[in-house]
């Protein structure tokens, strides 16, 4: 991991100190790289670990991008816009488990020269999003594809993740996800995907299921959501396969994964039990402060831990183990 930048160093022991590990430290991945200022989320590696894909975006999460960044043994460097992004609104990518996919969201038309997505949700117009995904071509990535049938038929779909059997996991808000956002599985039907199917969780549509990550062998599947026992605004729950085929009572996970901020966006690593989640937690502010001079005082504002989005990492291994689940996906 690059090392952060002293200031971000300073601001990271503070909030550790007040968060002790119960288990494994959190860790927020690469500070000044892939975790800064901005709003990042949605990270994704390849199989071969080379590659991170992730959201960046403004703090309101009115414009937003796919960023790829190399990584040289811990270290990630040479941080850029994706080849297939950059003029759209696009975001949450997902690398499928045999890397020959990556899975995405965008507001781009349907058809070329069209006009972009638009969503309409009670009074409020806003980008839509729909799934696409490009395909690898040796190095690079082929042209964007956009899913057809009823999985886009909505204009508000969102985190694509997918099992290595090719069922396509993500969250929606359609006709029966009663107010807020459910989760919905597609699986492959030689021409495509066939409809989607609502996955029933914990509360079912009394609560809001976001951004499913499932286990490529589908033995558990995490999202973000508030089971009713939620610190923050959303934290990330785990819900296990149960022996009928259907999904067990969600746990909140325990330890430092979920804190009093929003939390979501969990996204499965490449190395057992290795979890990236997106969190808003900021740096602990204590007062009376020391005098700071607009240079100090500009820096803090603008280091990661300054409330907006980043990427955490953390290890649930030991948790997948009281489970059963002791081999990766």
């Amino acid at each position: 991991m690059a090392r952060p930048h002293p200031a971000v160093a300073v601001c990271l022991s503070a909030w550790l100190a007040l968060h002790p590990p119960a288990a494994r430290a959190a860790e927020l991945l690469a500070p000044g790289v892939i975790s800064t200022a901005h709003n990042e989320t949605s990270a994704s590696l390849t199989p071969d670990r080379r590659e991170l894909y992730f959201m960046r975006g403004d703090l309101v999460s009115g414009d937003s991008a796919i960023l790829v960044a190399q990584r040289d043994g811990a270290r990630y460097r040479n941080v850029r816009i994706a080849p297939f992004s950059g003029v759209w609104k696009d975001s949450e990518p997902h690398v499928s488990p045999d890397g020959k996919r990556l899975y995405f969201v965008s507001n781009r038309p349907a058809v070329a020269g069209g006009e972009g997505l638009v969503a309409t949700r009670g009074r409020q117009s806003f980008p839509g999003a729909n799934l696409w995904y490009v395909e690898r071509q040796g190095a690079g990535w082929g042209a964007p594809v956009r899913i057809e049938g009823e999985v886009n038929r909505v204009p508000m779909v969102y985190n694509p993740s997918v099992a290595a059997n090719g069922n396509l996991y993500f969250s929606a808000h359609r006709e029966d996800s009663g107010a807020a956002y459910q989760i919905y599985v597609a699986k492959p039907d030689g021409q495509g995907y066939g409809a989607p199917q609502r996955i029933d969780l914990g509360i079912g549509v009394k609560g809001n299921h976001m951004d499913p990550a499932i286990d490529p062998q589908e033995r558990y599947l995490l999202f973000a959501g508030d089971e009713g026992d939620s610190a923050g605004a959303a934290d990330i729950y785990i819900a296990f396969r149960s022996a009928d085929g259907g999904w067990g009572t969600p746990l909140r996970l325990p330890g430092e994964v979920n804190s009093a901020y929003l939390e979501n966006a969990p996204a499965l690593g490449r190395d057992f039990g290795e979890l990236l989640v997106t969190s808003m937690r900021p740096a602990p502010a204590r007062f009376p402060k020391p005098a700071q001079d607009l240079e100090a005082f500009t820096r803090r504002l603008d280091d990661p831990l300054n409330g907006s989005r980043n990427v955490w990492r953390f290890d649930i291994a030991p948790l997948l183990r009281e489970h059963g689940i002791d081999a990766p996906g």
